[in-house]
């Protein structure tokens, strides 16, 4: 099918057509960037032929050279034999206006909490400058610690991460934005290896799949490393691990903010003591929760 396509087809709106048809299909799973075929289509074309990747209309009837017919049907049938994420095949992923080089040593950035550092965490920071020290647990690709030193223009960040391959993704990335002297790149489990450092904030999208959900996940997402994924039969084994150990590591007025998925009633359930504040996303309040120093006295 694809050999007949690459002499029949010629235009960009010829291989929007096939490849959303294709995608449909092979009956893929999307979630890492776009939610349907459509947009994974022209994503995947656009960035193939070096086209901006929010412009498709002006282009729809360009005919193509056949060797960027090659090339674009190469990627699609990939993104069908392979079952991979489109971050990995354009290494690139993005949040918001944000790009980030990603590839199978990382999860692919995905984080609500990016969409809250983008308003500063208004109105849980009052004054954005007086954030001086940030930890971001569980960092991957760096990605929310990037975000955080644009967030907080004073703040000197460190990020930990217990994976050395996910540390040299997030020094690529750390490089390209050209904020090697505001983060620190740390290789710990955990707390284990964290400085003597109080911070004002520390943020933190941990693995939190839990051991029935990981039994059921979409191929795309068997891509992706099971250590940023799973964390125990309910989900929450690294949860347990922040909660009991941030606040040694908080200022008096420091924030501890962490992203836990669809866990919240579990969460609840196991911690009634605790008075989590739910942050408003896109997707909804119980994707993130907020607890003061002293909420976790």
């Amino acid at each position: 099918m694809f050999k007949q396509a690459q002499n029949e087809l010629s235009t960009l709106r010829d291989l929007m057509r096939f490849s959303v048809s294709r995608f449909i299909e092979a009956d893929l799973f999307f979630g890492h960037g776009t939610d349907n075929a459509w947009d994974e289509a022209a994503y995947l074309l656009l960035h193939t032929l070096h086209l901006p990747i929010d412009r498709l209309e002006p282009f729809m009837d360009a005919r193509l050279t056949s060797e960027e017919r090659a090339t674009a049907l190469k990627i699609i049938e990939r993104r069908i034999s392979e079952r991979q994420p489109a971050a990995y095949l354009t290494n690139e992923a993005w949040l918001g206006d944000y790009c980030f080089y990603v590839d199978q040593r990382v999860i692919i950035p995905r984080s609500h909490i990016a969409e809250l550092l983008q308003e500063q965490l208004s109105p849980w920071v009052d004054d954005p400058w007086a954030i001086h020290h940030v930890l971001d647990l569980c960092t991957g690709s760096g990605c929310l610690a990037i975000l955080a030193a644009q967030a907080f223009p004073e703040s000197k960040l460190d990020a930990i991460d217990l994976s050395p391959d996910a540390l040299a993704v997030a020094k690529r990335n750390v490089d390209d934005y050209g904020l090697q002297a505001r983060i620190q790149l740390i290789l710990s489990d955990a707390f284990t290896e964290v400085p003597e450092q109080k911070y004002d904030l520390i943020i933190s999208n941990p693995p939190y799949v839990n051991a029935e959900s990981m039994a059921t996940l979409p191929e795309e997402y068997r891509r992706e490393p099971v250590l940023a994924l799973a964390s125990g039969k309910d989900g929450l084994d690294f949860v347990r691990i922040l909660l009991s150990e941030a606040k040694n590591h908080l200022t008096p007025n420091g924030l501890l903010i962490v992203e836990i998925g669809d866990n919240r009633e579990a969460l609840e359930t196991k911690y009634p003591e605790l008075a989590f504040t739910w942050l408003d996303t896109h997707a909804g309040d119980h994707c993130v929760f907020m607890l003061r120093h002293e909420e976790l006295e």
